[in-house]
């Protein structure tokens, strides 16, 4: 008996019912890029629209695509989602707790040592993507692009590297909606409605 019970544990299999959480992740991801970025190409100010954005679609959505994720044993879902959220937050952040008397304003210099930062981050996480498809490679590598340009942006004070960072977010933004919603109708279509290109 014991015997029998030790083998029907060995091959118990779990049933993973939940929904994928990819798509949540990259519409918070990409809808608030494409919304700061048409910002950054100078079409609007730096508005609470843009904030709000980054703090509940960009920030606390993505975070909870990780999470979810993270219950899908995705570690590469888990680290992307969570940490592009909380660049959001973070990002907010800088922004808004100078003016509640929280720190001093950060520099240009400090901004560009910011984005590097997550610039090389995202560089390995494209690598990363090399292994998914060709819509994640898309949107992995024009952040990528877009993190380095928003570095140059603030290290050279460079109006027109802000300018082309905007248009570039844009496309990046974009992307990532693509990526998103392509997964959503090939779900409820049962077919490639939209391709993500396997690799």
């Amino acid at each position: 008996m014991e015997d029998f019970k030790k083998g029907a544990m060995s091959s118990l299999r779990l049933i993973d019912n939940t929904a994928n959480p990819s798509p949540l992740g990259l519409m918070g991801f990409g809808m608030t890029t494409v919304l700061l970025n048409i910002h950054n190409a100078g079409y609007y100010e730096l508005n609470t629209m843009v904030l709000a954005m980054g703090i509940f679609y960009g920030g606390i959505a993505q975070i909870i695509a990780g999470i979810m994720e993270w219950k899908k044993n995705n570690t590469f879902g888990t680290t992307a989602f969570t940490s592009y959220g909380l660049f959001w937050l973070t990002l907010v952040g800088l922004l808004l707790m100078p003016n509640q008397g929280l720190g001093t304003a950060t520099s240009k210099v400090a901004f560009a040592a910011y984005f590097f930062m997550w610039g090389l981050f995202t560089f390995v996480m494209f690598i990363g993507t090399l292994r998914i498809n060709r819509a994640l490679q898309v949107v992995f590598l024009t952040l990528t692009i877009l993190f380095f340009l928003l570095a140059a942006r603030d290290y050279f004070g460079s109006v027109a590297i802000g300018t082309l960072a905007g248009y570039e977010g844009i496309i990046c933004g974009l992307s990532a909606v693509y990526a998103a919603l392509a997964q959503v109708l090939n779900e409820v279509y049962k077919k490639v409605v939209l391709p993500l290109g396997p690799v």
